[in-house]
This record gives C-alpha cells, structure tokens and sequence, in this order.
C-alpha cells in the first residue's frame, strides 16, 4: 500500500462525498483526521474494531464545520473495518493527525 494513495482517496470522498471507505488503510486516516478535528481520545495502537467503536460512540456529539466533515463523519458511521492492522495503518493515523493540509490532493 502507497500511504498517499489511501490519503488521496477519503480527500477525493470527502470532497466529491462519493463513494464509502475501501479499507482499514483509509480508516486510519479518516481516524487520525477525526482525532485532529475533533480531539478525540483515539490513538494509532487501538486494534480497528475498538477505534471504529470509540469513534462511532462520539458522532451523535459532532459538530462538522464544512461539508468534507459532514462526509467525513457519514464515512466512519458506515465503515465495517477488516480485523488486522499494521505499520503503514499507523503511519496513516499519524498523517491524518497532524494533517496540515486538509481536503488538498497535493502535498
């Protein structure tokens, strides 16, 4: 997996607010994002069933400040995540935590 390419990918969703999450890669980031947005107490070690309940948990209690958060919070409301995990996963959250240029293709 080339980890920009999950980057890209919930950008394109969010911004177009097409298409659902593919896969535990671009959960991770939407998760880092989320984390980022809305200072949830998520962290990159939690196994992908346990963040996609901690974040679900929090959804009801949002507040998106533009219409890529809207999308943003409908992806994670309608993830079923994979049950593995690895290192680039994590490399995702990270990225999405400290994204600095949100709803941008290039970096």
């Amino acid at each position: 997996m080339v980890p920009s390419i999950a980057r890209q990918s919930v950008i394109i969703k969010c911004n177009q607010q097409t298409s659902v999450l593919l896969g535990n890669y671009e959960f991770y980031y939407l998760a880092g994002l989320m984390k980022k947005l809305y200072h949830l107490e998520i962290n990159e070690d939690m196994q992908p069933i346990e963040l996609l309940e901690s974040i679900q948990s929090k959804l009801d209690s949002l507040s998106p400040a533009n219409e890529q958060e809207t999308y943003l919070i409908k992806l994670a409301r309608n993830f079923k995540p994979g049950e593995t995990s690895d290192e680039q996963m994590k490399e995702l959250f990270r990225w999405g935590a400290t994204e600095e240029k949100l709803w941008q293709m290039q970096i």
